[in-house]
C-alpha cells in the first residue's frame, strides 16, 4: 500500500481543509496518507522514510506565498526531490478555467522562479473568498486584487471556488506518482 505525505501551509484555514480531502480521496482509492502543516513539521521534524509520496501544498497570499513555504523547501529540497513528488497552490483567481491551469497560473509560474525545488508534478486549485473571516486590511487588499481580476468584492460575500471532484481526483492521481 502506498503512502502519501500532504505537507501544507495554511492561514485561514481552506488549504488544511483541501489537504485533509486529499487524504480522504488517498484513502478510498486504497492508499495510506497522513497530512502535517509546516509548522509542526519544522518543529516535530518528519520521519520522510514513512512515505512514498510527497504532496506540498499553499495557498497565494497577496500574490506570493508566505516565506515559511520557501524556507522548508530549501531547507528539505534533497528530501523532497529524493521522493515522487507534487506542489499544490490555493488560489482564488485560479476561479476562472485559464488561470486554474500550470501554465496559464502566474502565481505557480512565481513559486517556480522562486523555489529551489522543481516538483516532479503540479496541480492548481481553486480557493475561497471569505470576506466576513478577513481583518479588515486583508478585506481591503482582496477586494483590490478582486477590483482588478473582476472577481466579487462585497465584503459579505463567502464563496467557495473550489472544485472538489477535482480535489478528490488529485489525491488518487498522487497514488500513482513513482
Amino acid at each position: 500500500m502506498k503512502s502519501v505525505l500532504v505537507l501544507y501551509m495554511s492561514r485561514g484555514g481552506h488549504t488544511a481543509r483541501i489537504a485533509r480531502r486529499l487524504c480522504e480521496a488517498i484513502a478510498e482509492a486504497g492508499g495510506r496518507s497522513e497530512m502535517m502543516d509546516l509548522n509542526e513539521a519544522v518543529h516535530e521534524g518528519v520521519d520522510w522514510d514513512r512515505y512514498d509520496v510527497v504532496a506540498l501544498g499553499a495557498p497565494v497570499l497577496y500574490g506570493t506565498y508566505h516565506r515559511s513555504v520557501f524556507e522548508f523547501v530549501a531547507q528539505h529540497r534533497a528530501r523532497l526531490e529524493a521522493k515522487p513528488n507534487s506542489f499544490f497552490n490555493v488560489s482564488v483567481v485560479a476561479r476562472t478555467p485559464e488561470k486554474a491551469t500550470v501554465e496559464g497560473n502566474r502565481y505557480l509560474q512565481k513559486f517556480l522562479q522562486l523555489s529551489p525545488w522543481r516538483p516532479r508534478d503540479l496541480k492548481v486549485i481553486a480557493g475561497k473568498v471569505d470576506y466576513p473571516s478577513w481583518a479588515w486590511y486583508e478585506r481591503l487588499m482582496i477586494q483590490m486584487i478582486m477590483k482588478f481580476t473582476h472577481g466579487p468584492t462585497d465584503r459579505r460575500t463567502v464563496i467557495d471556488y473550489t472544485r472538489w471532484d477535482e480535489v478528490r481526483a488529485y489525491g488518487k492521481h498522487l497514488l500513482t506518482l513513482g
